[in-house]
């Protein structure tokens, strides 16, 4: 059988499968993603994404019942990729949702080394997030980098593995439409200012209101945890802390809410 005349495709209908086990295995362990270097994208959008953000698929996994119009689709005509009919008892083993188009696919990760990231303009404004843990944030971190088109979202001291699903899933796949550099906060940090890029942190002390900072030139918005905030080695490189006044009980929002109202304002302030 030939999957769009391109392809011989495989069937497998075990769950027992040795490729199956090797996809459950990407799914749940961060320690096997990152030995094979590969991770699982689930979703036709989310895999469009990846495609276009440069990634390389190499196996694309799905149940002609579920992807009923699957062989129309662009994907679905590529010479370099593998394809493998699941039956649908084995493909809802290996799906995480049931609106996912009926079609995975095993992907080949990125290095996201500093050093290979490139600005298109002399005064880029990019993200720093100091440690986040949970995917859901940093997933709608990565959402609100890409709604507002910034140059890249630096990762500092990185507690989860940027190709978890929960990531990939919460930022419906603007984890492969966004430029993302991860290292450790000296190496970050050394980084933005042999660009000279000025630091902002988002802090509770000696902070200036963000409306009136001026993020026109090249410009890092640093946001921490929720919980502990920044760490002393941001807040003492600092050009300038900034907050966001609070007008109730609470004293900080979701790292993520922070962030956008920043970046919006930056991008206003910049005319976009």
């Amino acid at each position: 059988m030939y999957f769009c005349g391109v392809n011989e495709v495989k069937s497998i209908s075990s769950t027992q499968n040795p490729l199956i086990k090797k996809v459950l295995l990407l799914k749940e362990k961060s320690r096997e993603r990152k030995k094979t270097g590969l991770f699982v994208v689930e979703g036709v959008r989310e895999i469009e994404l990846a495609q276009k953000g440069g990634y390389t698929i190499k196996t694309l996994l799905y149940n002609p019942e579920i992807a009923s119009d699957f062989s129309s689709h662009p994907i679905s005509r590529n010479p370099t990729i593998e394809y493998i009919q699941l039956s649908k008892s084995v493909y809802e083993k290996l799906a995480h949702r049931g609106t996912t188009e009926g079609v995975l696919a095993v992907v080949e990760s990125k290095g996201h080394l500093l050093e290979n990231l490139q600005f298109k303009n002399s005064r880029p404004l990019v993200l720093v997030a100091e440690a986040p843990e949970k995917p859901g944030n940093i997933g709608a971190l990565l959402r609100t980098a890409d709604a507002a088109n910034i140059d890249a979202v630096l990762i500092a001291n990185p507690r989860s593995d940027l190709y978890n699903p929960n990531i990939i899933r919460s930022s419906v796949g603007c984890v492969f439409t966004t430029q993302i550099g991860l290292g450790n906060s000296t190496e970050i940090l050394e980084f933005l200012k042999k660009k000279n890029i000025s630091i902002f942190c988002a802090a509770l002390t000696a902070s200036k209101n963000y409306v009136e900072c001026n993020f026109e030139d090249a410009s890092a918005i640093v946001v921490g945890t929720e919980a502990t905030g920044l760490s002393d080695t941001w807040l003492q490189h600092s050009d300038q802390n900034i907050i966001i006044p609070m007008q109730g009980e609470i004293d900080s929002m979701n790292v993520s809410v922070s962030a956008a109202i920043l970046i919006f304002e930056a991008k206003r302030q910049r005319g976009y």
